[in-house]
This record gives C-alpha cells, structure tokens and sequence, in this order.
C-alpha cells in the first residue's frame, strides 16, 4: 500500500525524523490557514506540493494548463493562488499517464534554503535477505540514474535483524555522506530514525530524496526530509490499523479496489490478454510467454493457492469489466490448489457472465484429470492447452 508524501513525513516525524513545518490541505480555507501559519512563524519561503501517487509532480502539467506540481511562493497569498489552482485539477505527469490524478490535497510546507541534496532510503535486500540502507551523496535525482552512470556514489549498509541498527551503522553512512561536526551528529540520529520507521511500520520502502542541508530562518543549518516515499507490505497492515486509516482509495484503480475486496490480487496493465493465474511466480511468467508470442497482457491477477468456485467467479467479473480484455488465459499448476475446483469455477463463471471471448485453459497438477473432465463436459467453447508455451501461443493467435 502506498501513502501520500504528507502521510509520509507524518509517520517519519512520529519516529523522530526531522521534516518541514507544514501542513495538508484540502481546501482554499485550510491553504490560507496552513500559509498563514507557516509565514507568520518567520519563514520566507513556503512550497505548494501536489499529493498524488506518483512521481514527477513538479514538472507535470494540469489538464487546466497550469504548469507544474510543486510551486513555491513567497506569500501567504501566493501560496493560496497556487492550492486554489491544484485542489480538484487533473495533474499529468511521467507516472501517472495521459489520464492524470486529480489533486484532492495539497501540502503547504515551509522551504528553507536548501545547501545540499542527499539521498536516504530503508528496503529489504532480497538476495542478502537483510534490511538494506542505501544513501547518496546525489540527491534529487533518480536513484536508477545514479546507479547506471555513477554507482561508486551509492552507500549501501546492511543490518543484522537480529539486533537491529547500530550506532556504528549510522556512523558509517553518515561518514560517507561527508557530514562533519554538528550536523554528523544529527545525521547519526537521523538515519536511525529512519531504520527504525522503516522497522515498526513494516514498511516494504522508505526513500528520502532529497534529504537536505537546510538553512533556517535563524540562519543555523540543519538536516531534513525534504520529500519522503513509503510504501507498506500489505500483510502486515493488520497490526497497523491506523496506517490502513491512511489509505486512499481515489488513488487506486477500482478493479484493484473490487478485487482487494475478494482476497485476489490484481493489477491492471495495458494490453488485451488477460491472465488469470494461481502464484504470483506463475503469474509473471504468464505474462513473459505471452509477451515472448507476440501478445500483451491486460493484467496480472492471481487468486493464490486455495482459490474458492466465487473468488474465480468474482476474478472473471473483474477480468470482464476491463474494456481492452480481447481474451482470456487461464493458467493453472495446482499444488494445493486442486484442479477441478478451478475448472468447476470456469464453468460457472462462463455461464454467470455470459462470456463471448476467446478462453484459453492450461490445467496442470493435483486433481488434473477431474479438472479436464469438468472443462469437456461442460458444453463451453474453451480451448484447452496442455503446456504454457501452447496455451501461449493459442491467446495470442485468438487476438490476431
């Protein structure tokens, strides 16, 4: 699950990371009061922030017109002038695709001036199968970039989960950033809050890009997240009932929504295949054999090990209520999942929604035969396959 950007330092600054006086706003009165707020406390400079889900938000453009995401102003009123401008508009960037977000919050924070742009973010190194923090001397800018052209300025530290962050970890990446003096020490204490965010919100991603070396209005430099990213691990949102509070179901697809609903995971692409498939290993490889024929696929959904006759029933629902689906793939190893309850769920599916499109089945594994049977002697038009690359191969061919 992703959350805004103000969400974001919200939780950052509940575990003590320093982020910018400000506040979200979700209309013209609570702009002019958060403005007023952060200008009458002695800052010169405030910024106007887009809350999307999604990046690129300073050099997007409305559908309006007006140009850019993320304003800065000088006054109270300049920093109204750009909230009214950006509450209720469409914002189109790079992410978001030729339809845009709508902008339904904005963030009016102050904006001291920034000395220097650094990179921070918390993730779990997979192949290491330990916490990973990962920090940069070049903030501001993609990671990916950095990691292509420059990787000799990327820090990585690894830590023990066993005993959690140490002091001498964050002394290590706050020595190779180049903190010195005072502002080493707050580097220090930093970065173990931002581990220790990243920890207790179970959290999937944390980035801070950038983290700055700020010049306050007393003129004394400090350190702060300047921007922040996080993304949650859905299984553990149970244990956090006021982070699944933050969810903003504006932002996500409504298929996406119906499906979270069903225990089915989806997630709507671009092309005219869809899949539907048990394991999220089986689900990628789908979509690589069918892209390797030539075809697009239009989602990935998968239904898990122990789908019911409904949940495949609901999937097909979902599946249909995409416009660009020209056919449907069905690929299923079943381990735990047992064939035929699949097959018995196809068949009622069909019949339920009435289904006209080509339908591609590739049944393999526990209880296979009874599957296959099912499918025969339902009297359907489904095009049985007996290996991926078959099954492949007959969608793509049935959307030529």
């Amino acid at each position: 699950m992703n959350i805004h950007e103000y969400q974001a330092k919200q939780l950052l600054k509940q575990h003590g990371v320093a982020v910018p006086a400000g506040d979200p706003c979700k209309t013209i009165g609570e702009a002019s009061a958060a403005a007023a707020k952060i200008f009458g406390s002695g800052h010169k400079l405030a910024v106007v922030k887009s809350q999307i889900h999604a990046g690129g938000r300073g050099k997007g453009t409305f559908k309006s017109g007006f140009q850019g995401g993320v304003k800065l102003a000088k006054s109270a009123d300049e920093a109204v002038a750009h909230a009214r401008a950006m509450l209720g508009q469409v914002l189109v960037t790079k992410q978001t695709g030729p339809e845009g977000r709508q902008v339904n919050t904005v963030l009016i924070a102050s904006a001291e001036t920034i000395k220097k742009e650094l990179y921070l973010a918390v993730l779990l190194d997979r192949a290491n199968s330990r916490p990973l923090i990962m920090a940069s001397t070049e903030g501001g800018v993609d990671i990916e970039e950095v990691a292509e052209k420059t990787p000799e300025k990327i820090v990585k530290e690894h830590i023990d989960p066993a005993v959690g962050i140490q002091p001498y970890n964050a002394r290590k990446v706050a020595t190779a950033l180049g903190f010195k003096g005072e502002l080493f020490g707050q580097a220090c204490k930093l970065i173990i809050a931002v581990y220790k965010t990243w920890w207790e919100c179970d959290a999937a991603m944390v980035e801070i890009n950038p983290l700055c070396i700020v010049e306050g209005p007393d003129g004394k430099e400090s350190i702060v997240a300047v921007d922040a990213k996080i993304g949650l691990d859905d299984n553990a949102l149970y244990r956090h009932p006021d982070i699944l509070a933050m969810r903003d179901l504006g932002e996500e697809s409504p298929l996406e929504i119906e499906a979270s609903k069903h225990s089915l995971n989806y997630i709507k692409l671009d092309g005219s295949i869809a899949c539907l498939v048990n394991g999220a290993g089986l689900a990628m490889s789908t979509m690589d054999i069918i892209q390797h024929f030539g075809g697009n696929p239009a989602n990935f959904l998968d239904v898990g090990g122990g789908a019911s006759k409904e949940q495949v029933t609901e999937a097909f629902k979902i599946i249909l209520s995409d416009p660009n689906v020209k056919a449907i793939f069905v690929n299923i190893f079943g381990g735990i999942m047992d064939c035929n309850v699949i097959a018995t769920g196809i068949v009622a599916a069909v019949k339920e929604t009435g289904l006209k499109l080509p339908l591609v089945v590739r049944l393999e594994g526990n209880n296979v035969a009874a599957g296959k049977k099912t499918l025969a002697e339902s009297g359907l038009t489904i095009i049985s396959a007996d290996t991926m690359s078959d099954a492949a191969q007959k969608v793509v061919k049935s959307v030529a």
